[in-house]
């Protein structure tokens, strides 16, 4: 347990920080099953425009260090791949 004003203070603001993080990983996780259920659905198009609309949440969370950059980078090659696989 923090015995000192400070630690007890760090320890607030740690939950306070954690629930904000726990949000946007959410949202970045909902990002990308947006693509992969636009992707599965078959439209080409749409699929493309939901990449485009998903790609700036996924570089602003990377941005925030919600999650590491080259984990954002890996997502966003294999949605990219993926439509371009399309028929």
């Amino acid at each position: 347990m923090a015995n000192s004003a400070q630690a007890r203070k760090r320890a607030r603001q740690a939950i306070k920080q954690r629930a904000h993080n726990v949000g946007l990983r959410s949202t970045l996780r909902t990002a990308v099953k947006k693509v992969r259920k636009a992707i599965d659905a078959g439209d080409k198009t749409a699929a493309k425009a939901v990449f485009i609309e998903s790609q700036s949440i996924i570089d602003s969370i990377a941005d925030k260090k919600i999650c590491h950059k080259n984990k954002a980078s890996r997502d966003k090659s294999r949605l990219s791949a993926a439509i371009k696989a399309m028929q």
